[in-house]
């Protein structure tokens, strides 16, 4: 093929944040289809904090990138060649195809076909994709929410929190929200309509901010985040309370692990279930709950929004940018 193809690869391994540095553009051919082959034209990349650990040398739930592999990430886009009777020019498709503009694979590299036509393929890897998934499942099947239970989210304005809290809104909970800013606070009810909004960055009252929001307590507690903001949520734990741990994203560093506070004689005393969440452990699942949600979007009833950087070169500093807060939503990166 006479196409030339842009990747980002992994140039150094990191500690902690990768930075823009850690990665480097590479071009190279497009190799030949052998048979069963596709090939896909990537039109938009995903930017994850997961992305973090999978850099990492540190313990995780996947093996680490290796230097000079192509940075290991979700992307949708389109089949442009196929050798595969599966799949056709023109199939839109989702897939854990890397931080590249073209992708040649074997059928068991695409996570699905996309048949949402009426909605933008970009949705594909928030709302609908590995986000709404996040939310949808860490929720229901761990969280149990139960119509009047108070359920507080850290990052709410988030890809995966701000549809938490709009998911746990249609099923009857008091719904807060823990954001870092007043942008963010301000989408969080305004967009995704939170019943209470907090700002962590606005000084040392978040303790007393999130008691006075959940003067019952609260029931279920979605952490993405660990830290400081999850030790004062737990301290507010109530009886028969469910933690949901979905992300990490205010530890720098696993290596060696941070020490916070001891939370046994509470989870004792008062009963709570805490349990770590991977959406991989219900792709079996997939097409329902994009099904659900796909439905919940049309109706208006599940709002999004998206972060969007232009061309591949804006892939090396993306992931730290999540980590600075820059965006506001779904962070994408969308190739010409």
């Amino acid at each position: 093929m006479t196409q030339r193809n842009r990747q980002i690869r992994l140039a150094r391994r990191p500690q902690g944040i990768p930075q823009a540095e850690h990665f480097e553009i590479v071009e190279t051919a497009i190799p030949e289809l052998a048979d069963r082959q596709i090939l896909v034209r990537n039109q938009y990349l995903s930017v994850e904090p997961a992305m973090r650990g999978w850099v990492n040398a540190g313990p995780g739930y996947a093996k680490p990138v290796g230097i000079g592999e192509v940075m290991r990430a979700f992307t949708a886009g389109e089949v442009v060649a196929s050798k595969n009777p599966k799949f056709a020019p023109g199939d839109k498709v989702t897939g854990m195809l890397g931080w590249q503009e073209y992708t040649v694979c074997e059928a068991s590299a695409i996570s699905r076909k996309v048949r949402e036509d009426d909605l933008p393929l970009s949705l594909s890897l928030g709302i609908l994709g590995i986000n709404g998934l996040t939310a949808y499942f860490a929720l229901f099947e761990v969280g149990g929410p139960r119509p009047g239970d108070t359920i507080v989210v850290s990052t709410a304005a988030g890809a995966v929190g701000s549809a938490v809290g709009q998911l746990a809104k249609i099923a009857g909970c008091c719904t807060v929200g823990i954001a870092g800013g007043p942008v963010k606070t301000a989408l969080c009810r305004s967009d995704f309509g939170y019943d209470v909004a907090i700002d962590y960055k606005a000084g040392g009252l978040l303790e007393a901010a999130v008691r006075e929001a959940c003067p019952s307590g609260i029931d279920i507690y979605f952490d993405n985040t660990s830290g400081a903001i999850s030790d004062i949520a737990m301290g507010q734990l109530s009886i028969g309370a469910r933690v949901i741990v979905c992300g990490t994203a205010s530890v720098a560093s696993w290596d060696p692990p941070p020490l916070s506070a001891r939370l046994d004689r509470m989870i004792l005393t008062r009963r709570v279930r805490m349990q770590g969440f991977l959406v991989f452990d219900y792709q079996h699942r997939y097409e329902d709950a994009i099904g659900r949600l796909a439905g919940l979007v049309r109706a208006g009833r599940l709002k999004y929004r998206e972060d969007i950087l232009d061309g591949i070169e804006s892939c090396p500093d993306a992931v730290a940018g999540l980590y600075r807060g820059e965006n506001l939503g779904k962070r994408l990166i969308r190739l010409s």
